[in-house]
């Protein structure tokens, strides 16, 4: 089963579980801060994805396994719950909510859509992949050397914090909790979309960053088809990452979703 990272509901209300699914080359530890203030009023759960964090390691990363990943969790915790899921882990919420939706009260699905995608992040995985990771003469390895070496590939300061945060520095030498050998090879999955069809007819939120090119007007009617009860909305001065750009923001829409 999948690694979760437990949010017991400080003042427990009686709603279901919240079940959070983060994306590429993220892990449970991202969102804890969120998950719990979302555990305000019910347990919330965060899971490390197959192949990221501490779950298992498995050769293939397909989003009917990932979906049924999650179901294995929901099944184990007691179902139905309520399901939130971030890009890559928005795909397999979707997956999960389209094949099992007696699993699933409400959807959030944050800045994705149900459709393949032309880009491309196996430069990040080979940037991972070729960073130093032979220890310093101090023997020490710090995150700012971590932050140096990285960025001889990646450019971005903000990527490479987020790519640092599954990079285990307490380890000798450190090693990166992520199968990057998987996800390279699966990478055509991991962007595609596995066509599947069916109807979920449970409230779902699709919430994307104002400023993310993920989500178009033109997947709209393929999402209203597969989720008759689409509602969407938008996390003004927000990207892709739109839980970090704007947290409060990201927080306060769920939770009115969840709650309505």
């Amino acid at each position: 089963m999948l690694h979760i990272d437990r949010h017991p509901a400080a003042s427990p209300s009686g709603a279901p579980p919240l079940l959070i699914a983060h994306g590429l080359f993220g892990s449970a530890r991202n969102w804890g801060v969120i998950a719990r203030r979302l555990a305000d009023t019910r347990d919330t759960l965060a899971v490390d994805m197959r192949n990221h964090g501490t779950s298992p390691r498995f050769p293939t990363q397909s989003y009917p396994e990932m979906a049924a990943d999650l179901a294995e969790v929901i099944q184990a915790q007691g179902a139905p719950m309520d399901v939130l899921g971030h890009s890559m882990g928005g795909k397999a919420a979707m997956v999960l909510a389209l094949t099992q939706p007696a699993l699933v009260r409400r959807l959030v699905v944050a800045d994705i859509a149900p459709v393949a995608y032309a880009h491309d992040q196996t430069r990040n995985v080979a940037a991972m992949q070729a960073m130093d990771l032979t220890l310093p003469d101090s023997g020490h390895f710090t995150r700012a050397e971590a932050d140096a070496r990285l960025a001889q590939t990646v450019e971005d300061p903000g990527l490479r914090a987020f790519f640092l945060q599954s990079l285990d520095l307490r380890s000798h030498p450190p090693h990166w909790r992520l199968n990057l050998d998987v996800l390279e090879a699966e990478m055509p999955k991991i962007v595609g979309w596995p066509g599947t069809e069916g109807q979920f007819d449970g409230p779902a939120l699709f919430l994307t960053g104002a400023l993310s090119p993920y989500v178009k007007p033109e997947h709209r009617p393929l999402i209203r088809t597969l989720f008759p009860r689409a509602h969407f909305a938008k996390i003004p001065e927000s990207g892709h990452w739109l839980h970090a750009d704007k947290p409060r923001a990201f927080e306060d829409t769920v939770r009115i979703f969840l709650t309505a």
